[in-house]
């Protein structure tokens, strides 16, 4: 009978169409990743992959069995949470927007780890649209992801988590002159955009059209983070989300203009398939958030 080993071999070869680079994951040389799926075939009775010169393409045998070996291999490795007395345990893989990890997300994962300290979490900072073509794989348990501005496939769903309004934030000591008007600021300081073909780079287009402004293009970025540090030392203003763990009234360095006309807010939820075996460790994440709205509502 093969082992989990194998099964895990062959995903990698099937996720990556190459047992080179599947050898690179495992920790195994391509001819022993080849073996292993010889082997595995042989057991079957089918060959799974169609072999070309430098690459291996799973076959509609082998694209058949990816969902019944995944669900094993899965089965498997939560096994530690089954055997744990609190429930959550072993090892959860998931994507976060790094801007996330400065938010309200940050706080809820550590909540989750102090309460249940058998529980291991991998995280892998990225942007949204990524995550969502890994989790549909299976590569990631779940991501932190924003609102999809996307139809999303039938195989995951998207749960919210928390808001995060856009807010125009300028320097204090700028490098330029600064109108007062929050338009005028727009349309003539340089502006740091967030890359427009991101999902949050969508809602900054949103609130720009709210504001019905052009305003003066200087860098483009694909990082929140990047955009208010260069804020902060002055070379430009900037429309993004206002992250839920950063205090901006307590910063020196930049202040929020308030711009009424702007009601765009960026969503930030839970992106997972709608089967997975860590739906516990997701499930106590969603209830966090639950319960931080009940509190807020009184």
């Amino acid at each position: 009978m093969a082992s989990i080993r194998t099964l895990q071999t062959f995903l990698s070869a099937a996720r990556l169409g190459s047992f080179a680079a599947a050898g690179q994951e495992v920790g195994l040389t391509a001819a022993g990743v080849g073996l292993q799926v010889r082997a595995l075939e042989e057991e079957l009775g089918v060959a799974l992959f169609d072999r070309g010169a430098r690459a291996v393409v799973l076959n509609p045998e082998g694209r058949r069995h990816v969902e019944a070996i995944a669900d094993i291999v899965e089965r498997w490795q939560q096994l530690p949470a089954r055997r744990a007395r609190d429930g959550l345990a072993g090892t959860v893989v998931m994507g976060a927007l790094v801007s996330a990890l400065m938010g309200a997300f940050a706080d809820a994962l550590w909540m989750i780890k102090r309460r249940h300290p058998a529980l291991a979490v991998t995280l892998l900072a990225g942007q949204s649209a990524d995550f969502m073509n890994r989790v549909e794989r299976g590569e990631l348990d779940a991501a932190v992801v924003t609102q999809p501005p996307v139809l999303l496939p039938t195989s995951v769903h998207w749960t919210p988590l928390y808001r995060e309004p856009m807010v125009l934030i300028v320097p204090t000591r700028p490098h330029f002159a600064l109108p007062r008007a929050p338009r005028d600021i727009l349309a003539q300081c340089p502006f740091m955009r967030f890359d427009r073909r991101t999902w949050t780079g969508h809602l900054v287009n949103e609130a720009l059209a709210q504001c019905d402004v052009t305003v003066n293009e200087g860098l483009e970025l694909n990082s929140v983070e990047a955009i208010v540090e260069l804020v902060r030392q002055g070379f430009g203003v900037a429309i993004v989300p206002q992250l839920a763990n950063l205090r901006w009234s307590r910063d020196r360095a930049l202040r929020v203009v308030p711009l009424p006309q702007i009601t765009v807010e960026r969503n930030v939820g839970l992106l997972e398939r709608r089967r997975h075996n860590r739906q516990r460790f997701t499930q106590a994440l969603k209830d966090h958030f639950n319960a931080a709205v009940g509190r807020a509502e009184p």
